[in-house]
């Protein structure tokens, strides 16, 4: 009988057939532990394992490594990813392996017990993008600084610095959320283009010369009409340099760290948050040109990362998508601290990536943001990155963050100086409760952390506004609960959903449509950005600064529900792997969560009942192997 089913519906059920195929390997346990460790099992696609169907033996794996080798320009390593490919197959048995010479096992063992270690060129590489990041966070506090000035320069707002209601309280509004919104609708989508003709580097170099151009353009802006044009460029570069570093990170980053190191992208985010709050304070007794000198201060790390960025090596993914594999290989070894890892990274990802050619359906810019949406394993990682994305403004962090902090401080009850001080506390409080998840991403999990925080964040902003209800009593009693839960809202924020939304985005989506599942959350991160901080002024005053924030206490809690059902762990996973990991349908993945996991939770952390671990929905045949053999 013909089949008549779409494309899409035959995608999906041949998945469902090999997610079957390899689901709920029986354990026997005569002790009564659970008898299976996954319902779903992410594969090794060079393993042959008793828990998977045959795939390669070892002779072939290593045939086929030489083969690659001899065929892309590198015949001279064919007998090196002939031995790499053996330890990309079984990464936790090299011991064993005679092809290995002693420094090779001694390197693979020295790896695997420091998690930490790396080579110099990547953290050069990682650190240098991260300082990049601090440019966004610098220029938003530049703003929250010149908020206080800049709108009595351009007569926008009496001598006081009171901005005039109506036509005036939007254009301050516009000139603050401009980065945002092109950033969202028009930095992001020209990351593609960028990308292939440029290289990763080149993107970064090019949007590091705008945002050093332009934070300068702001100092010296003579009218708000100048002013606007300068941050209409400026979201742009933002924008672009949003999509691309987190994506260069993440393609550089080995996958036990990945989460960390990549997290210093929000880490620096923050630290730029902070500086920038220093410089405002700094420069605030400079007279009428302190805004500009606010403004155009955020220069300083942009300049940094367009210098720096010369001396990193372009991403090895990017290279190979590209099929410059001779090239890519070399990068791999810059950034891996010996030849046998970087030829088993680069050729486990060259192996995967072919697969991943399968799915691409069209080699064109619109045809693979289609597949974003159309491809049922593309459209699962939109889900999830999506998710975060819009999840972190639906959490309300830029209407009490850089952008307007200040102007917050100040309305209830700061003068101009404290409110700028009290800032300054808020920047630090993100930089020290940022610190912490460095160490808790790869090891708690994205889904984790933002799963715990958000109703925290809920709580906080709820207390938040009712606090501002307090009339009575001094000035401190009526101001310190308000600080006070709005620095606990932050804590929460710093550690779970400020550093995993640019992270998890970052590392989802198939090397085919990268750029374009990047530039897509990008997008609705910064435009959802825009809107918040075009319409939070106006909010606060149609319904008052205490339904604001109740409004978006409200949001915290829809936020989370979106999370639960939408984001799905990565913790710990090449980005080859997690291939397999969306490849679950949503209803099954949803149906697990609820069903399942939702109820232990509640027996387990809540009733305090001690009952049995269930299996997970998806989990490394490695650690599956590993139980079955026990």
């Amino acid at each position: 009988m013909a089949d008549n089913s779409s494309p899409d519906s035959r995608d999906e059920k041949i998945r469902d057939e090999k997610t079957t195929a390899r689901s709920q390997p029986e354990m026997a346990d005569p002790t009564g532990r659970r008898q299976s460790v996954a319902l779903n099992i992410v594969e090794n696609p060079l393993r042959v394992s008793a828990l998977a169907p045959l795939r390669f033996s070892p002779e072939k794996t290593a045939a086929d490594a030489r083969i690659f080798a001899e065929t892309h320009e590198m015949a001279e390593h064919a007998d090196l990813f002939a031995r790499a490919a053996l330890v990309a197959r079984e990464p936790n048995q090299f011991d064993g392996m005679a092809e290995l010479d002693d420094g090779e096992r001694a390197a693979l063992a020295y790896e695997r017990d420091h998690k930490w270690h790396g080579s110099k060129m990547l953290w050069y590489s990682i650190g240098l993008c991260a300082i990049g990041a601090a440019t966004q966070g610098w220029d938003q506090t530049g703003s929250n600084g010149a908020n206080l000035s800049f709108p009595s320069e351009f007569g926008l707002a009496d001598a006081e610095g009171t901005v005039n209601p109506g036509r005036d309280e939007w254009i301050v509004g516009v000139i603050n959320a401009i980065i945002f919104l092109t950033a969202g609708l028009i930095g992001a989508f020209i990351v593609d283009p960028l990308n292939y003709y440029f290289g990763r580097r080149g993107e970064i170099f090019i949007t590091a010369c705008i945002l050093t151009a332009t934070p300068i353009g702001s100092g010296f802006a003579q009218s708000w009409q100048g002013l606007f044009a300068a941050r209409f460029v400026m979201g742009i570069g933002i924008g672009a340099k949003n999509a691309t570093v987190p994506i260069y990170s993440a393609e550089m980053a080995p996958a036990r760290i990945r989460g960390a190191l990549v997290m210093f992208w929000q880490l620096w985010v923050v630290a730029g948050i902070f500086l920038g709050f220093c410089a405002n304070v700094i420069v605030k007794d400079t007279g009428d040109i302190s805004w500009r000198l606010q403004l155009g201060s955020a220069f300083i790390p942009s300049f940094v990362l367009g210098v720096g960025i010369f001396f990193c090596p372009e991403s090895p993914r990017w290279l190979m998508k590209h099929g410059k594999y001779a090239k890519g290989f070399r990068s791999m070894v810059r950034l891996r601290d010996h030849p046998i890892i970087a030829a088993r990274d680069f050729y486990y990802s060259y192996v995967i990536y072919v697969e991943e050619l399968n799915l691409a359906r069209g080699a064109g810019y619109f045809a693979r943001l289609w597949d974003c949406f159309a491809v049922p394993r593309i459209r699962r990682s939109n889900y999830g990155a999506s998710t975060v994305m819009i999840a972190q403004q639906m959490c309300g962090i830029n209407s009490k963050s850089p952008l307007i902090s200040s102007s917050i401080f100040r309305n209830v009850g700061y003068t101009a100086e404290q409110a700028l001080y009290a800032s300054l506390g808020y920047g630090a409080v993100q930089v020290v409760f940022t610190i912490p998840t460095l160490f808790l991403i790869d090891t708690k999990g994205r889904r984790t952390l933002t799963l715990a925080t958000f109703p925290f964040m809920a709580i906080f902003l709820l207390a938040a506004g009712l606090s501002l209800l307090k009339d009575t009593g001094s000035r401190g009693e009526q101001i310190g609960p308000v600080v006070l839960f709005v620095y606990l809202f932050t804590i929460a924020y710093s550690l779970g959903e400020g550093p995993v939304a640019f992270q998890y985005s970052a590392e989802v989506f198939p090397t085919i449509q990268r750029e374009q599942g990047m530039a897509w959350a990008v997008c609705i991160n910064n435009t959802f950005a825009g809107i918040l901080s075009l319409t939070f002024p106006r909010m606060e005053s149609v319904m008052t600064p205490t339904g604001a924030f109740g409004f978006y206490a409200g949001l915290n809690l829809i936020a989370w529900f979106m999370i639960f059902c939408f984001v799905r762990e990565t913790k710990q996973l090449t980005l080859e792997e997690l291939d397999q990991v969306f490849s679950v349908p949503t209803s099954k993945f949803i149906g697990h969560e609820t069903k399942v996991w939702l109820p232990y939770f509640i027996k387990r952390h809540i009733l305090r009942k001690n009952i049995a671990k269930p299996p997970q929905i998806i989990e490394k045949d490695d650690k599956v192997k590993e139980l079955v053999d026990e």
